[in-house]
């Protein structure tokens, strides 16, 4: 990390702080919380595939979150997902409330996850509206979620409520072992926001920070991705890069800059598959 972006870091990360100080907000800064030997070893791994000279596409489908959100998905599109994802052994699939429950019944048996969007995609739903999605989403069999902060709250720097929001939904989830990923659509957001919201996503007990829903205006950037790990490293949460990855390098890219999942529909593409294989 470089003197300026450290120093722009700790800025804005003391900002935060005064301001949930302020708010007499009280957190519990990152510590050995349920998913932290997870999220550690997932790093290691990736660590390692980087290291080869030449790693096989196919040795990031562990790290692939394959997804299907686009709303004219059907109960027969899911199943298709699954079993893609069990061809390719795709570490999770990511798929809307409504096909939670079928998603774990197609792969119940295996160690694919099943991820739920949350707040999605605008992240403007009151708090108790994603707790309430949460618990279903956990009673459908999801193990992971993707929530969404609030966009408008983050803008507007009112850090106590988007932190009151993501550690809601982080309290529900750590009671079932849950795990919980902070979309912060950072097409929208300037620098110092970003960081903001990665911060607020760590003290709230979030495991990871994501980049994008893929429905905004702008999906995942090298730059991005580097800015968040360099804001999580010290809390040990994992970076989801997700939106508009199409292709394989640009998957390693990802991975390079600080990613350690990648949300993407072109899945098999990445791995260097055919939907027929």
């Amino acid at each position: 990390m470089n003197r300026q972006t450290e120093d722009r870091i700790n800025f804005v990360r003391e900002k935060v702080h005064e301001a949930l100080k302020k708010a007499g907000v009280r957190w519990q800064e990152p510590g050995e919380l349920f998913w932290k030997t997870t999220i550690a070893h997932e790093r290691q791994r990736v660590q390692e595939l980087l290291a080869q000279p030449s790693p096989n596409p196919r040795l990031i489908a562990p790290f692939i979150d394959h997804t299907l959100l686009k709303p004219e998905a059907g109960e027969e599109s899911i199943r298709q997902l699954c079993h893609t994802a069990r061809t390719f052994q795709f570490g999770a699939v990511c798929v809307n409330p409504l096909f939670v429950a079928v998603a774990a019944e197609a792969l119940q048996a295996t160690s694919i996850k099943v991820c739920s969007v949350v707040g999605f995609p605008l992240g403007a739903s009151k708090t108790e509206v994603k707790v309430a999605e949460t618990r279903q989403a956990i009673a459908d069999g999801a193990s992971e979620v993707d929530m969404v902060l609030p966009i408008g709250l983050l803008k507007e720097s009112r850090f106590s409520r988007v932190f009151a929001d993501i550690h809601a939904v982080v309290a529900v989830a750590a009671e079932h072992k849950v795990i919980v990923k902070v979309i912060l659509e950072t097409a929208l957001l300037n620098e110092e926001e970003k960081i903001a919201a990665c911060e607020l996503a760590a003290l709230a007990g979030a495991a990871y920070v994501k980049t994008s829903t893929g429905f905004g205006p702008g999906g995942a950037t090298e730059a991005d991705v580097a800015l968040m790990r360099q804001v999580v490293d010290q809390w040990g949460l994992g970076v989801k890069a997700a939106g508009g990855i199409r292709t394989t390098e640009t998957a390693f890219s990802m991975l390079r800059a600080g990613a350690t999942r990648i949300g993407a529909s072109a899945s098999v593409k990445l791995v260097g598959g055919t939907e027929s294989t």
